[in-house]
């Protein structure tokens, strides 16, 4: 068996700094209680590196790798979370430097830190009984994770038609600004119109009020016979 890259529809399954691969299932005829332990290593520390070597020991610690260690190991598990029967729409999936929180812990020599570059990377699974090596896969191909683009790597075409797009908003956008000032003025020269016409009054006539004189009538004395 050969460790290999996740052939599920899953978004990310290589970044730059993490890849991800499938379970080893039905991998393994051993005891449920053996430990199932993923090396990476770096191409030149394949052929060298020794199965005997102590988990968590400095000679395989993630903080070291790739400087002074060339290999680590990380994702120890038992072979009873690898089973053949695979549950419907179960995502079985390893995913290799998803672990931050421990990436500069020197206590935690088995770290699965985010992988420090490109690589190339190449893994194999290998089973420990007691700390001794029992079985083993294959290495895998090497596995090389994405890397950021440079910005003058990116090209540039259209960037003519972006500033023309750029200079004829800008022209829109003061016409729009001519035209509302414009539109603010006419409303208020017009509402200061009819005020004007509504505040005038104009001069009230003279009226002349004739008088009448009233004359009283007085009895007149009854005439003496």
């Amino acid at each position: 068996y050969k460790p290999k890259l996740s052939t599920a529809s899953l978004g990310g399954l290589t970044t730059s700094s993490t890849f991800t691969l499938e379970q080893p299932r039905c991998v393994f005829n051993l005891q449920e209680d053996v430990v199932i332990w993923l090396v990476v290593a770096v191409p030149k520390a394949v052929p060298s590196f020794n199965n005997s070597v102590m988990p968590g020991s400095p000679k395989t610690a993630f903080q070291k790798f790739p400087t002074s260690v060339f290999a680590y190991m990380t994702l120890n598990t038992t072979l009873l979370n690898y089973p053949c029967h695979k549950p419907p729409r179960e995502i079985t999936v390893l995913r290799v430097g998803s672990e931050t929180s421990c990436a500069k812990d020197n206590t935690r020599p088995t770290c699965n830190g985010p992988l420090p570059g490109p690589g190339p990377y190449q893994v194999k699974f290998l089973a420990l009984n007691d700390s001794n090596p029992v079985a083993e896969t294959a290495w895998s191909d090497p596995i090389t994770l994405r890397t950021a683009r440079q910005l003058s790597s990116i090209p540039t075409t259209g960037s003519g038609r972006s500033a023309g797009m750029i200079a004829l908003t800008s022209i829109l956008s003061i016409l729009f600004a001519i035209l509302l000032a414009s539109l603010v003025a006419m409303l208020v020269f017009c509402g200061s119109n009819a005020y004007s016409g509504s505040s005038s009054f104009s001069k009230p006539e003279a009226v002349t009020v004739q008088r009448y004189n009233t004359h009283h009538v007085y009895n007149q004395p009854a005439a003496r016979l």
